[in-house]
């Protein structure tokens, strides 16, 4: 089970647990696979070739999870997958807001995940029917969401909404759209009023129920403001 110019990466807390399960997956799929600890800067070398990344669900918040999917978007030789999700219900709701290409439970046993991880390694998707059927029906309804009113948010406030969904801070935001960080303040207030949400993390999981996965955060535009 050899996969050439292909590693894995766990993104994780590095311990003499992880450290057993990195050098399990080395020796059954004879590839290289390294440790990150979650937080901590990680850039791709050029002759690294494609890179698996193995976000660990048990010890990643939902803002360093999004990091990565952002890691991503700049290097197309990333793939994302992720482990020691608690149920299929926790993994719709991980890849509602994510691109994954593989899911992995804690109740999975060792040689499933070499199975699903060696798949994975061969550019193809590694998730359950029935997680694939639910997915499909998720974006089945947001797609008829589209053509319907969003609780009379205005253009505006769908971009501002999309852009917290990414993980934008109301600074990013405000550098994005040419407008005052005042001004972001503003439209979240009404944004939250309208939905009828308290908070930016109850906004953006309204987003994700109503709206679809937000699409990456990617560099900031240069600001052209006087």
């Amino acid at each position: 089970m050899v996969h050439e110019k292909r590693q894995i990466l766990l993104v994780t807390e590095s311990n003499p647990q992880s450290q057993l399960f990195t050098d399990y997956l080395h020796q059954q799929l004879e590839c290289p696979v390294g440790v990150v600890v979650p937080g901590t800067a990680w850039k791709p070398r050029e002759n690294n070739g494609d890179v698996l990344v193995l976000l660990d669900a048990d010890h990643m918040d939902e803002a360093s999870m999004q990091a990565w999917q952002t890691h991503r978007a700049e290097h197309p030789n990333i793939s994302l997958a992720a482990f020691n999700l608690r149920d299929e219900d926790h993994a719709v709701e991980t890849l509602s807001g994510m691109h994954l290409q593989g899911i992995f439970y804690r109740s999975d046993p060792l040689p499933l995940i070499c199975k699903g991880l060696s798949t994975l390694l061969d550019g193809q998707l590694w998730m359950s029917r029935h997680l694939m059927a639910r997915m499909l029906e998720f974006y089945r309804r947001h797609q008829i969401n589209a053509y319907r009113p969003a609780c009379g948010l205005t253009q505006r406030e769908l971009e501002i909404i999309g852009l917290l969904g990414s993980g934008a801070s109301n600074m990013e935001i405000a550098d994005r759209l040419f407008v005052s960080e005042h001004t972001v303040k503003s439209h979240l207030y009404n944004i939250f009023k309208k939905i009828e949400v308290h908070n930016r993390l109850q906004a953006v999981n309204w987003a994700r129920q109503n709206l679809g996965t937000p699409p990456p955060l990617t560099e900031r535009r240069p600001n052209c403001k006087s």
